[in-house]
């Protein structure tokens, strides 16, 4: 709960630094209803659609209201999907406003202990060291396989658990070993006549708990034609404290990866994962107050595609000879690829090339499935509201895959195959490794 103080300084912080008129380019038309998850679920509740959220923000900004828990509230259940701005007939840029807005809440709000040494453990000592990452993921391999898994699902020690993590916990991807994740490569030739000279960034959670999607995109790249360099000295894109209010946080990281990557002679900056792509694409922006580093952010940006672009920039799903068992398939977008990215159509083209399937699209597929970083975990109810929505789509296709293009989501997706009963019936795949097995393996 926020003192009188802190709500002072908040709101102080809000005139001096929301953008007035990125603030008032919102019309206040409504065409972002229809395609706000949140604003749906909660049976369409005004202050939690990307308009009402606007209008809180303007009004804080404007001394007109106080940024209390209702204001937070709304920011905090706010997926962060940006679906609203592909259909915004204004081009209201409300992911930099969440963004902005929920950083100043949370950098002028006392947060209790407890939740500043969990802030400091995952945003400070975890996540922007790749070191540590491979500790943690090495910890939760050794719980896979050491016998703790077993044990602890036979010993009913899971239900002491929430319902989803329960869930979640049966979902996750088997890791790695500690050997696999720090044997890594920096360069990788073509298979054959180098086309595009590309680089390839890794992310910290693609290449530990999801390293086997990491080496299936490097290998369809190989295949593609692409000479590629894996920085060593790469880090984590920021996203995760971005969304979450540590701006200053995912500012540092967003130097440390330009710095890894500018000075590479290459056609190409390789993503495989929507999230991280849509953060690394809006450096330019998180940068824009900081003379020295904005153009570099912007020339890094420029060269940002995820690898479903890339893939079908090079005429992979033409010349490579793809095949799968017959089977009914369908596609669950990622929503920062689609709507921060723009890429839509690519997946698409290549899944619909594979020979022996059938491509069913699946309606809402653009919608949010809920996951959103880490939100199905901190905000569970909501999250779990969009997901049922989400496989009342999926189950209609009738497809026995459902094909995503984000870590979040596949985990997200593999959860909602799960509570519905269907595992062993439908898989939930990462589109790099669908196309490399449809590609020979």
């Amino acid at each position: 709960m926020t003192t009188e103080k802190e709500q002072a300084i908040i709101q102080q912080g809000f005139m001096e630094r929301m953008d007035e008129d990125e603030l008032l380019n919102c019309m206040r038309c409504g065409f972002c209803l229809p395609s706000c998850p949140t604003y749906i679920e909660s049976g369409y509740k005004e202050n939690h659609s990307p308009r009402g959220r606007i209008a809180l923000m303007k009004a804080v900004a404007d001394g007109l209201i106080e940024p209390d828990e209702d204001v937070e509230r709304s920011l905090d259940l706010c997926l962060g999907c940006r679906a609203c701005e592909p259909v915004c007939p204004s081009g209201v840029k409300y992911g930099h406003l969440l963004e902005e807005a929920r950083d100043i809440i949370n950098q002028n709000k006392n947060h209790s202990l407890p939740e500043k040494a969990v802030r400091k453990l995952v945003f400070n000592e975890l996540f922007p060291h790749q070191k540590r990452m491979r500790t943690a993921m090495g910890l939760l391999g050794f719980y896979q396989r050491s016998g703790l898994q077993s044990f602890a699902r036979k010993s009913g020690m899971l239900k002491w658990l929430p319902e989803n993590l329960a869930t979640m916990e049966k979902v996750l991807p088997n890791v790695p070993t500690m050997k696999e994740m720090k044997n890594r490569p920096t360069h990788l030739s073509p298979r054959d006549t180098p086309k595009k000279k590309a680089a390839f960034f890794t992310g910290c959670l693609m290449d530990t708990m999801f390293l086997k999607t990491n080496n299936a995109s490097l290998k369809l790249l190989q295949l593609a034609g692409c000479d590629i360099v894996i920085p060593e000295n790469q880090a984590c894109c920021g996203a995760l404290h971005g969304h979450s209010g540590e701006k200053q946080s995912a500012k540092e990281l967003a130097k440390r990866n330009i710095e890894a990557f500018e000075k590479l002679n290459v056609d190409y900056i390789i993503t495989n994962a929507g999230g991280c792509g849509a953060f690394l694409i809006d450096y330019g922006h998180l940068l824009k107050d900081d003379p020295e580093w904005e153009g570099r952010a912007r020339k890094f940006s420029q060269k940002l595609k995820d690898i479903s672009e890339v893939l079908y920039e090079l005429d992979f799903h033409l010349k490579a000879k793809l095949n799968l068992p017959r089977q009914v398939i369908t596609y669950q977008d990622s929503c920062h690829l689609r709507n921060v990215m723009r890429t839509e159509n690519a997946p698409r083209i290549l899944l619909k090339s594979i020979n022996g399937i059938e491509f069913r699209e699946m309606k809402d597929a653009d919608r949010c499935c809920g996951s959103a970083g880490i939100y199905n975990i901190v905000e569970s109810e909501m999250s779990m509201q969009i997901l049922d929505h989400k496989m009342i789509q999926a189950k209609s296709t009738d497809a026995q895959t459902i094909v995503t293009a984000n870590p979040g989501c596949l985990l997200q997706m593999k959860l909602g195959i799960e509570r519905e009963g269907l595992s062993g019936k439908v898989k939930a795949v990462h589109i790099a490794d669908l196309l490399l097995e449809a590609a020979g393996g």
